[in-house]
């Protein structure tokens, strides 16, 4: 500031009343601070005239700068104030407010003298002025430049926004897998086939429109095209779906070679603030909808690259239908969650036996969601379900024999514990255990299964860069380990290991490099050990 600043403002009852103008410059902000030009602008709409100083309830004629504030109210009357009727004299001044008030009662005094009152402005005071002008002339110009700018972007968002009511998210994934190993693994037995997978390059396309129409509603429409078959990951490659990745399709399903196909359909909405409904029509995912406590790996596009490192089996009985999930938080300490989901639904085109809401594939879903402490997050989880016999029970994460031990209609009860500690921000501990019991429905003979399975997960943020996230998945797909007479238990125990390194190469894309390692594949020691590196890169918008 020039050595004039000074006694100008010991001087000048102008400059001292502008300052206050300028303090009270900004009216319907909440933290009392104006960090941008879009805000004062947009603030300034919200200050109110006054003509006289005892209509400020915070301003009494012991304050040091009373005088000059009623001079300026009364001569000059470009005085303003917030509309709670409180001047705020104490707040802190931004240069951008002092160039604003200044210009506000510069407007004022040009507009008395263009009135023939210019008598009320004293030839010291148009001195003053004009060295002020002179003195911020830098800053105003800067103020009108960027409040010009700033109302042709409004302009042109307004007149070309996509919409009033809908975002546009979208998320591509580029994909290089190789699976590695000596024989293909089998069920039983012993392996004699060669492994002989090639390198792929695979893709998948999401577009999300997301439509609020209340502010506390979201209507998801989501468009795919996909072209990752598990066939080089999966059984067909590696002779075992336990290597299969988190984001590829199914051989015969939602995989459609980049045909673009409306693979997700959901509204949620708000019954109360402690309420929340979700309803799926086509593409219902249990795991999107409520708490899974594996925050660093559950996103199949930027978590774990197998699909069992994602999170537990149990939330993959009720995927790929639809259903209703409704989300109730009493506190902030737990969390209680109900679904079901009906994987046929009612089909109009084929409405028969074993099909629809209530006579096809379906599941019921509770959950406890428990936080007792601010590290630590804890799921206790049931759910009962019914399959038919081209239905996988864990969504092909475990043995041939977990997903399908009884070859026909399977019925099962499904326990799970998941837990989540975050000992500092940037080390997440984590893990889930399962336990089921499945019964074969057809048949004359009763026919049971025990299965279970386990992990725990390792996410380290920030490691080597800013951004940047290790990870490591270490667990025990679902394994029957317990059959009545007529079902086969699997012989041995397979063990999964993951490492994978997210690297944040912009907040936009993501490059993934990982090694996923199946022990034992198919529960059988005589399977040699398979080996499937990838490398995931993803763009997000």
């Amino acid at each position: 500031m020039k050595k004039t600043f000074w006694n100008i403002l010991k001087f000048s009852p102008v400059f001292a009343s502008t300052v206050l103008v300028a303090n009270s410059a900004i009216a319907g902000e909440v933290n009392n601070q104006v960090t941008s030009v879009a805000e004062l602008s947009q603030n300034s709409n919200n200050i109110g005239q006054v003509t006289s100083v005892s209509q400020f309830s915070d301003v009494q004629p012991t304050d040091w700068a009373f005088q000059a504030l009623q001079s300026l109210v009364e001569r000059y009357g470009c005085i303003a104030g917030y509309p709670n009727g409180t001047f705020r004299g104490n707040r802190a001044l931004s240069r951008y407010e002092f160039a604003s008030g200044l210009n506000a009662c510069l407007d004022r005094v040009n507009e008395l003298i263009a009135t023939a009152t210019a008598d009320v402005v004293k030839k010291e005071d148009l001195a003053t002025l004009q060295r002020l002008q002179e003195e911020y002339s830098a800053e105003l110009a800067t103020l009108r430049g960027q409040v010009d700018a700033l109302e042709a972007r409004t302009s042109e968002l307004e007149a070309n926004q996509f919409s009033t009511t809908t975002k546009l998210k979208g998320e591509a994934i580029f994909s290089l897998s190789q699976a590695f190993g000596d024989k293909v693994a089998v069920a039983s037995g012993t392996p004699s086939t060669d492994l002989d997978s090639n390198t792929t390059f695979s893709d998948r396309v999401r577009l999300s429109l997301e439509s609020s129409f209340m502010g506390t509603d979201k209507l998801q429409t989501r468009l795919q095209g996909i072209n990752i078959f598990p066939n080089n990951t999966g059984a067909t490659g590696t002779g075992t779906n336990m290597t299969r990745l988190g984001y590829d399709g199914s051989a015969t399903g939602n995989n459609s070679n980049n045909t673009v196909t409306i693979d997700k359909l959901n509204y949620a909405f708000n019954l109360s603030e402690k309420i929340n409904v979700k309803v799926d029509a086509i593409g219902a995912e249990l795991n999107e909808n409520v708490e899974v406590f594996n925050p660093d790996f559950r996103s199949s596009g930027t978590g774990a690259l197998s699909r069992y490192g994602r999170f537990s089996p149990i939330y993959r009985l009720a995927n790929d239908g639809a259903g209703i999930t409704v989300n109730v938080k009493p506190s902030d300490k737990f969390t209680v969650s109900a679904a079901y989901f009906a994987r046929n639904r009612n089909d109009a085109a084929d409405p028969s036996t074993s099909k629809g809401l209530f006579d096809g594939d379906n599941t019921f879903f509770a959950q406890l969601a428990l936080k007792p402490a601010k590290p630590f997050n804890i799921g206790l989880t049931y759910a009962r379900s019914y399959q038919n016999t081209t239905r996988r029970l864990f969504g092909d994460t475990g043995s041939a024999r977990a997903n399908n031990p009884f070859g026909a209609a399977t019925e099962s009860d499904n326990y799970g514990l998941q837990i989540s500690f975050q000992p500092s921000a940037k080390i997440t501990l984590g893990g889930w255990g399962g336990y089921t019991n499945a019964s074969a429905v057809t048949g004359t003979a009763r026919r049971d299964a025990d299965i279970w399975y386990w992990a725990a997960t390792l996410g380290i943020k920030d490691f080597g860069r800013e951004g940047n996230t290790l990870g490591f998945v270490f667990g025990q797909s679902p394994k029957v380990t317990g059959a009545s007479a007529g079902v086969t238990k699997d012989a041995n125990t397979s063990y999964h290991l993951e490492g994978l390194y997210k690297m944040k190469i912009s907040d936009n894309i993501l490059l993934t490099p990982g090694l996923l390692v199946i022990f034992n594949p198919e529960h059988n020691d005589k399977n040699n050990t398979t080996y499937v590196g990838t490398l995931r890169t993803t763009f997000s918008f």
